[in-house]
């Protein structure tokens, strides 16, 4: 079935004008996309603004490492788990309706953490933020796939969209910045509250309504294993890296994640309205952009977790200075995602996504030549050469996940390459704080011998790492040691932080493998 074409409709007539009343028309199209763009920039805000603020967080509420990972992975987590049931309510009862709750999610969230007095309370802020998140993403792909049912022009729509998200990740760290040279690091949280509500008051008066064709139901049985099978693998990784993998809990959060995981795969092979439909996955382009995205966020989300630790612990910058390191990220991958999406009908997807995977992977190489006294321009250029090739990757991964399915299954497309990306963002942290942390500890003891602190000195600060994490380390008063175990700390951060660069570059090296053998150009049929 072509997707330009709608069940009931002459095929002479123009995709657009097949629409339901209200979405036709030039001005309800145009408030839909403006409001989509608007929600995804809402939805992102935490994810820079928090990882370029972790120093001063992990400083004011004295959290370990573990314990800044869950700050990361408190909102990534809801948002992985929940994306697919989002995607179903809006199906259901209305793209509207959950793209509302969506937003007043994040204002709730943001209003937590912005009274938030420990680290508990901030997960709790974070996680609320991590739902509307999970609400504001496969609604606003699904409004646009709503408002352009023409796959070919709904992909500069997309590449917009993706604009709108990059931009969000450019300016969230500025923000921070300039919040935390003048107040406390809760203030990062203000932001999203006003416009959160804004967007919803103009959402009300602009935005039309639309629902999935056909009777799609809740699937509770599918989202429970989902949810579960997520949590419990982010968990185990997370507790591995900061306990043992050996530990009983753990092991056991890690088998749960696998049971839970095969028992998804059962009951959407036989649920009658599947959560995730898993003849999807028939489709090459929906089955390759979906595990690239995995893959490659897994990568890259957790790889700024690590840098914005090292801009901190290792470089002593203030949130404002790391801000504007991680902005040449985003920029380049903005001033690369236009061209991009205007090659999208000359190039094949495949070659852009896997082109941009491998400049990707060679940034993060280079990178593992970083070290304490580094320059802003040394690293600005190789941050810069990684934003290219995001920005060649981000708007025709989403764009073929969406474009290679049937119309009226593109917002449970959208939803499950989401998903499938937050999942990956939400090990991120995970697996590159545990190899980090478990890196960095281990290598400590010989660093700080190499420095000159020894004795009961030197057990004193292998113990506060062992226990606390590498954080705990920067607090301690040693008296004359005090520069040298700093000095000591900032090289073992380092070894870890060059062992997390080469797993993220191999990974994003598989990226590419999966995307140059699996990936075909989108046809117009499913």
């Amino acid at each position: 079935m072509n997707v330009s074409t709608r069940p009931g409709h002459g095929q002479a007539a123009p995709a657009h004008t097949a629409e339901p009343p209200g979405s036709g028309p030039d001005r309800h199209r145009a408030a839909t996309i403006v409001m989509a763009c608007l929600g995804v920039f809402v939805a992102y805000l935490p994810v820079t603004t928090v990882s370029v603020s972790l120093p001063a967080i992990q400083s004011a509420l004295g959290a370990s490492t573990a314990q800044l990972s869950w700050v990361s992975d408190a909102f990534v987590l809801p948002m992985a788990a929940l994306i697919l049931t989002a995607g179903v309510f809006g199906d259901v009862h209305g793209r509207k309706k959950v793209f509302q709750a969506g937003l007043a999610f994040c204002a709730a969230g943001a209003t937590i953490a912005l009274c938030a007095q420990s680290v508990q309370v901030l997960w709790i802020g974070q996680a609320v933020a991590g739902l509307g998140a999970a609400a504001l993403l496969p609604t606003t792909l699904a409004l646009i796939s709503h408002a352009v049912p023409d796959f070919r022009e709904r992909g500069k729509f997309i590449g917009i969209w993706a604009t709108c998200l990059l931009l969000s990740l450019a300016v969230a760290p500025l923000i921070a910045g300039a919040l935390l040279d003048h107040v406390a690091w809760r203030w990062i949280y203000l932001l999203p509250i006003p416009v959160s509500l804004l967007a919803m008051a103009f959402a009300a008066r602009l935005l039309t309504d639309s629902r999935a064709p056909g009777s799609r139901r809740l699937d509770w049985p599918g989202q429970c294993t989902a949810a579960l099978a997520i949590t419990a693998a982010v968990y185990g990784v997370i507790e591995g890296g900061a306990k043992s993998f050996t530990d009983v809990t753990v092991l056991l959060a890690l088998f749960t994640a696998v049971v839970a995981g095969v028992a998804f795969v059962f009951v959407e092979r036989r649920s009658e309205s599947p959560m995730l439909d898993l003849t999807l996955f028939r489709s090459p382009a929906f089955a390759a952009t979906t595990l690239v995205a995995m893959i490659s966020f897994l990568a890259l989300i957790g790889f700024f977790f690590v840098l914005s630790l090292y801009f901190g612990m290792v470089q002593q910058l203030d949130t404002l200075g790391a801000g504007w390191r991680l902005l040449m990220v985003t920029a380049a991958a903005i001033v690369a995602g236009q061209p991009v999406g205007r090659l999208m009908h000359k190039v094949s997807a495949r070659v852009l996504i896997t082109g941009g995977l491998l400049v990707v992977a060679a940034s993060l190489f280079s990178l593992t030549t970083l070290d304490a006294d580094t320059s802003f321009l040394s690293a600005a250029w190789r941050l810069a050469l990684m934003g290219l090739g995001l920005g060649a990757v981000i708007t025709p991964m989403t764009a073929t996940a969406v474009s290679s399915v049937p119309h009226h299954l593109a917002g449970m497309a959208a939803a499950g390459n989401n998903a499938f990306r937050q999942v990956g963002g939400a090990l991120g942290p995970a697996v590159l704080g545990a190899l980090l942390t478990t890196r960095a500890v281990n290598a400590l003891p010989g660093h700080l011998a190499d420095a000159g602190v020894t004795g009961a000195t030197r057990d004193r600060v292998v113990a506060a790492a062992n226990a606390d994490g590498l954080g705990a380390v920067a607090h301690l008063d040693l008296g004359a040691d005090t520069g040298r175990a700093l000095t000591a700390l900032g090289q073992s951060f380092l070894d870890g932080m060059q062992l997390c660069l080469l797993v993220s570059g191999t990974l994003t090296l598989v990226a590419a493998g999966v995307a140059a053998v699996l990936l075909r150009k989108p046809k117009a049929t499913a």
